[in-house]
């Protein structure tokens, strides 16, 4: 299974493609979508629709996962970052790549096995997870990690789902993992 991973924001989105081999994980890309700070709000959420377009149809992902937007203490930060998360929606949508989302405990926890590491832990744990040679950019590596969480999170909800789960599974069936 080939994952795309998704870190969105106004300024830089990071994304990461890795293939998952049962529990062996291999890196296929990624990188940073730099949008530019002077341009018009709708022509830099269109930087990043049109670059993830064209990730899409360069890696040829099988499904993808993307950071939830978390509540800010700034709303108006909150809400440019929610609208650049409807961009990368919008790109995965035109692309038909189902989409699953996580929030940043969970990509955290799962990667590193605490939801609140540090930025440099999940860098360094999301270097050792996919064997790369020096440390990926913090945009990079928080995208590679969405994808890292889903690689482990994904298959579990998808054997619940296709076993019809229990009554009581179902209900605790949250973003992929049992809560």
């Amino acid at each position: 299974m080939r994952i795309l991973g998704i870190d969105p924001g106004l300024r830089r989105t990071g994304f990461g493609v890795i293939e998952a081999h049962g529990m062996r994980l291999s890196y296929v890309a990624s990188g940073t979508i730099v949008v530019p700070a002077g341009e018009p709000l709708a022509q830099r959420l269109k930087v990043i629709l049109d670059n993830l377009r064209e990730v899409v149809a360069s890696t040829r992902p099988d499904v993808s996962a993307l950071e939830k937007v978390f509540v800010n203490t700034n709303p108006t930060s909150t809400l440019l970052l929610g609208q650049a998360r409807g961009a990368a929606l919008c790109a995965l949508a035109d692309s038909e790549l189902l989409v699953h989302e996580y929030t940043a405990l969970q990509i955290k926890k799962a990667v590193v096995g605490n939801g609140h590491a540090a930025k440099e832990q999940v860098q360094k744990m999301v270097q050792h997870l996919l064997a790369l040679d020096g440390l990926p950019a913090a945009d990079s590596a928080d995208a590679l990690a969405c994808a890292i969480c889903h690689a482990h999170a994904g298959p579990l909800a998808q054997r619940l789902q296709r076993a019809g789960g229990t009554a009581a599974h179902r209900s605790r069936l949250r973003g992929g993992r049992l809560v």
